[in-house]
């Protein structure tokens, strides 16, 4: 780390530790060049990747819009808020953990078709209409099959930590 003083290429930790919250960590740095101190912050930055529209455009991850979407096909429906928001997290870590600096919009709608197939069924075919532009009954047989053969999901995960 540079001096901010000098600009020295050069200097030594002299001490560290951690904040009060855990989040981040302080080091006092000492300019092997000019001899002054100064302090850093050391903290995690976590950036979601850009999500890619079908029209090529790109926009950052918003989990409003994520939340927007389990609302409307669950509008109604008796689940309860505990496994929205389960699932809404499941899907934004599973977007983060792909380590991708782009995400389709796509994958996250399939992510979202999952979670919603295991929370309720009804809902699921909601989505599934809009987001796959269902044309005809035909459409709403096959999507029926595929509910048909899946379990739904009543109790949240416990969470790890």
């Amino acid at each position: 780390m540079k001096c901010p003083f000098c600009k020295g290429p050069d200097t030594q930790v002299v001490d560290t530790r951690e904040s009060e919250e855990g989040d981040s960590i302080r080091r006092r740095r000492r300019c092997l060049s000019c001899e002054k101190r100064f302090t850093t912050f050391e903290t995690v930055e976590l950036r979601m990747p850009q999500v890619v529209k079908q029209n090529g455009m790109r926009s950052e991850f918003d989990e409003e819009k994520l939340r927007t979407s389990f609302s409307r096909a669950l509008h109604k429906r008796p689940v309860p808020t505990e496994l929205v928001d389960a699932a809404i997290d499941n899907v934004t870590q599973k977007v983060f953990a792909l380590g991708e600096r782009e995400v389709a919009s796509r994958q996250i709608g399939e992510m979202v078709m999952k979670e919603l197939l295991r929370l309720d069924k009804v809902a699921y075919i909601r989505f599934a209409s809009v987001y796959k532009s269902f044309q005809d009954v035909g459409d709403f047989t096959e999507a029926v099959e595929a509910v048909r053969k899946a379990p739904v999901r009543r109790k949240p995960k416990p969470k790890a930590g």
